[in-house]
């Protein structure tokens, strides 16, 4: 029997099966049995779970976002006239035209955009070019889903669970569980809060699909098996996303009313440029990224070239540094520091100062 008919056949008895006390673990077992059979979909045993030819863009600029949609929704034309209208279309190296990469510069920052090939329903289980498209997604800061707003809702609900089986989390944080696997001892369950799902019979049949009977679990919330699945499974990726309603020129105002009201979404009309500044606010918002500015001693700060640090580098003083240049740290004394982030202007900070959004620093040597 092959994995997909392995993976039909799970979600035919988990839709079959009612959900109620008494079947709660025999479905966080069947949950855990599809995590598995997904990943081996994903990464195949030979390998050649990467993108693929055609596929392959090296990483540039500040950021990465990639559009996510079905044919037809508006993605080309709206990549063309964001890089358009706000910067160059860049010409980076690739291997086909399959990814169309671009760049927007915004507030300082230099931004990726990546326009991927439409994908379908059934991405996830290998239809069309899906898992390659999907595979790129993964190494996004940043994804738009562009759907067409005559019809977001049913579209937004089959993407979610397309990038959901491949096990890209969106707009979600990384579940805050503890879980480490040990040689003996058996398995020891800690709650720090009340569980209204998870229990040790829970746990145990989840952790036993796996073959895990040594462990130390800590749950710090209020965790559901999909929780604990995705800390064994150890290959999940949380990354905020940002739905683009397309196409509002042929909407009425009080259906746009409506439309704002959608989490996580902004409308706009790639053809007609419309509301483009609130999409490019809430991509600025989303990508949490910090600008500082530096400032030679005796001379006044560079506001036209700031440095860009991002949430996986971290907003530290030494974070600062190390995107300035590697060898920084090893004559740094103390930082001068202006902004937000300190009391006085200028305050001396160590390198263990969090920096905030447009401080200004001025790194002082041994």
């Amino acid at each position: 029997m092959s994995i997909l008919q392995k993976i039909e056949d799970i979600e035919a008895e988990m839709a079959r099966t009612q959900k109620n006390k008494a079947t709660a673990h025999h479905l966080g077992l069947l949950k855990a049995k599809l995590a598995k059979l997904r990943r081996e979909l994903i990464q195949p045993k030979g390998g050649g779970g990467g993108p693929g030819e055609g596929f392959d863009v090296a990483k540039t600029g500040d950021a990465r976002i990639g559009f996510v949609g079905f044919p037809s929704v508006g993605k080309s034309t709206l990549m063309t006239n964001l890089a358009g209208v706000y910067s160059e279309v860049a010409a980076y190296e690739f291997t086909t035209l399959t990814t169309v990469p671009g760049v927007v510069r915004y507030k300082g920052a230099k931004i990726q955009l990546l326009d991927l090939p439409g994908i379908i329903e059934g991405a996830k289980d290998g239809k069309g070019r899906g898992r390659q498209v999907i595979a790129v997604a993964r190494t996004c800061s940043l994804i738009f889903i562009v759907l067409d707003v005559l019809k977001p809702l049913h579209d937004k609900q089959l993407i979610e669970k397309e990038l959901e089986g491949f096990g890209i989390r969106l707009n979600k944080q990384p579940p805050n569980i503890a879980f480490k696997r040990k040689e003996r001892g058996g398995l020891n369950l800690t709650c720090s809060v009340a569980q209204t799902q998870m229990d040790n019979d829970m746990v145990k049949s989840i952790l036993s699909e796996y073959k895990i009977h040594n462990a130390d679990i800590i749950l710090r919330c209020d965790a559901t098996p999909d929780d604990l699945i995705d800390v064994v499974e150890g290959n999940r990726v949380y990354i905020p996303a940002i739905f683009v309603l397309n196409k509002i020129d042929q909407i009425s105002i009080e259906e746009l009313d409506i439309i704002y009201r959608v989490p996580h979404a902004v409308p706009i009309s790639a053809h007609h440029k419309w509301n483009f500044d609130d999409l490019l606010e809430k991509m600025w918002d989303y990508l949490y990224l910090t600008r500082i500015y530096t400032k030679p001693k005796g001379q006044l700060p560079d506001y036209t070239a700031p440095i860009i640090l991002t949430a996986s580098k971290g907003r530290t003083v030494e974070a600062f540094c190390n995107s300035l240049h590697k060898g920084i740290m090893k004559e740094f004394k103390l930082a001068l520091v202006w902004g937000k982030s300190v009391k006085h202007n200028p305050q001396k900070v160590g390198k263990e100062h969090v920096l905030e959004d447009e401080d200004v620093v001025q790194v002082v040597k041994k």
